[in-house]
């Protein structure tokens, strides 16, 4: 009995700790701290979802930047999401200081979070392409499918703009 017990505790707990994650999106700054991407209460949130290695992010990031200018001092927060790992093993990987070589490089001025391989944002929106931009609503809902794939010759600002002037 007390094994049954214990099982149903245990069992209990995972359950409990498997909802807070899926309720929530927390991802760490680069310069330290976290941020709940999910909890921005009352502002759309725009995650710029890329990778420091990838030609087209830096394509990414001026689209970026652009936008976050354009929306600067209204109810919508912007991040860059960089999904490169932080496992030295990966052929993936990119160290902290790599970067912020990609963030200067681009003059990124938002907050820059990682998400190594994409464990958190990617799975849980269902993003399946990097570079992308996803929206969160005022409530943190995602607001749509997620803008995915850069391409140079099409100006991705402009149906991005229209789904944030559409949450507004």
């Amino acid at each position: 009995m007390k094994t049954l017990k214990t099982f149903a505790l245990v069992s209990g707990l995972f359950v409990a700790l498997t909802f807070t994650a899926a309720a929530q999106t927390s991802l760490p700054k680069l310069d330290g701290g976290t941020v709940d991407v999910e909890a921005q209460s009352g502002k759309v949130v725009v995650l710029a979802i890329g990778a420091s290695w990838l030609p087209l992010s830096s394509k990414q990031a001026e689209y970026t930047n652009t936008l976050a200018k354009k929306y600067a001092g209204k109810n919508v927060v912007f991040y860059y999401v960089v999904t490169d790992s932080t496992n030295a093993k990966s052929k993936n990987y990119a160290s902290d200081e790599a970067v912020r070589k990609f963030v200067a490089a681009n003059k990124l001025s938002i907050p820059i979070l990682r998400d190594s391989d994409g464990a958190s944002v990617l799975k849980k929106f269902k993003v399946d392409q990097v570079p992308s931009f996803l929206i969160l609503d005022r409530t943190g809902d995602q607001a749509g499918e997620a803008f995915g794939g850069i391409d140079p010759k099409f100006d991705i600002t402009v149906p991005v703009s229209k789904k944030i002037d559409s949450l507004l």
